[in-house]
């Protein structure tokens, strides 16, 4: 975007430049942009969900893992299912398409699922062929448009601009060539130079087991006790789910700072935010109460606890805006006053996970460390697998299931000292 700017104003100038004579003179330029293409709602819940045949993976995605089960939902397509119950040959044995799915979380045999604006449950009593149950309609605020893979500026007015947006979701980007005139203003040999109507328009570049699945560190949803949070769009959702159907118990709570990852320990909600790591106590389900905020350099982060000591990732890259990446250490035993412990340096960690005192984290593939004492982790690594670029992890049951940006890797961590690869299921091209 920034080159595209900077190209329109160089050839604005150089036009004028070469001008001797005082006044205006229209010129005109071309650029490229990005609008938003647009799906209504109406037609999103119109479309029967079923599971079907497996399908390819195209594209990692957030993992929930449930009675043998692993669930991918994969950003904006659906939701893949992996037979995992013999990690060694995990099998892909359907796949539910849902647009706009993003998170999913498993309590008692339903696997709830959001879709843009909606929250849908499915039964899995038969956990390899999900049956869509029902859905309830606009609990949440359109999540962010999706990722933009170019450099070119979008039209903010179409994408915000309107009256419909409830009607209406944005589902992609089209890239359309434009031209605009303006009645420019320059001086003898170009040296005044002022824009007599506006500029182009401004840039925005997108502004386990048994009765409850393991989510990743990377997840937006999470659960506790019969209730299930969701994170978006700087707001806390909480969901009923005792009854039949789930029921939205209150309005959502506003928790800001682009509140992006959740993690249920205790009787405590960590949130990972591009700015630090937010602590809410939820003794009370339907009345959470915000107890702290640990600050950092700005980045993505996600958060995982165990035995009072929380693990957050910086990472830099896509829109966290920093080149800062590091693994911090506290200890939240006092969720009021977080302590700081230590902070590593790291590649470009992203997802992580904690199980025993053994802390895996996603960082040039996967990174496994001996966590007992927080003062000497990266003097206690145990493994490091590369040639992959690993996403987020889930280590349950001595399997760690690594989702990366080419695959599902899945190792045996048995013997800490001796961590093997034991399978994996091809993702993408």
């Amino acid at each position: 975007m920034k080159r595209n700017l900077l190209f329109m104003m160089v050839a604005i100038a150089g036009i004028l430049l070469g001008c001797s004579e005082s006044g205006y003179k229209t010129e005109t330029y071309e650029y490229m942009v990005n609008e938003p293409v647009f799906m209504a709602v109406s037609d999103i819940r119109s479309v029967e969900l079923k599971t079907s045949a497996a399908q390819p993976i195209k594209e990692q995605g957030k993992i929930c893992f449930y009675n043998g089960y692993l669930y991918i939902s994969e950003p904006g397509m659906g939701i893949h299912i992996i037979d995992n119950r013999e990690p060694r040959q995990p099998e892909a044995v359907g796949f539910v398409e849902l647009e706009g799915n993003t998170d999913i979380s498993i309590r008692n045999d339903k696997l709830y699922a959001d879709s843009y604006i909606d929250l849908l449950w499915f039964d899995i009593t038969n956990p390899a062929a999900p049956k869509y149950t029902d859905r309830l309609e606009g609990v949440f605020e359109q999540c962010l448009p999706p990722i933009i893979d170019n450099e070119y500026m979008i039209d903010y007015n179409m994408c915000y601009g309107r009256t419909d947006q409830n009607e209406n979701i944005i589902v992609g980007w089209k890239v359309e060539k434009r031209k605009e005139s303006h009645d420019i203003y320059y001086g003898g040999n170009g040296k005044d130079m002022i824009l007599a109507e506006a500029s182009p328009p401004t840039a925005n570049l997108n502004g386990g087991g048994g009765g409850q699945g393991v989510t990743g560190s990377m997840s937006r949803f999470t659960l506790y006790k019969d209730y299930l949070y969701t994170v978006i769009n700087n707001n806390m959702s909480i969901f009923d789910l005792s009854q039949a159907e789930p029921v939205k118990t209150v309005d959502n709570i506003y928790i800001g700072w682009n509140v992006e990852t959740i993690f249920s320990y205790g009787e405590n909600m960590f949130m990972g935010t591009p700015t630090g790591m937010v602590i809410y106590s939820v003794k009370e389900p339907l009345q959470p109460e915000y107890m702290s905020m640990i600050t950092h350099v700005f980045g993505c982060d996600p958060v995982v606890v165990e035995n009072d000591i929380a693990y957050v990732t910086v990472h830099s890259g896509n829109f966290c805006g920093q080149n800062a990446n590091e693994l911090i250490v506290l200890n939240v035993e006092d969720v009021r006053h977080p302590v700081h412990i230590v902070t590593y340096t790291m590649t470009k960690p992203k997802g992580l996970g904690i199980d025993n005192g053994t802390l895996f984290v996603c960082d040039e593939g996967l990174k496994v460390f001996n966590a007992s004492e927080p003062q000497k982790i990266m003097a206690n690594q145990l493994a490091h697998h590369k040639g992959m670029e690993g996403y987020d992890v889930i280590p349950f049951n001595n399997v760690l299931m690594m989702i990366a940006e080419d695959g599902l890797y899945q190792y045996d961590y048995t013997d800490v000292n001796k961590i093997e690869q034991i399978s994996k299921i091809k993702i993408g091209k």
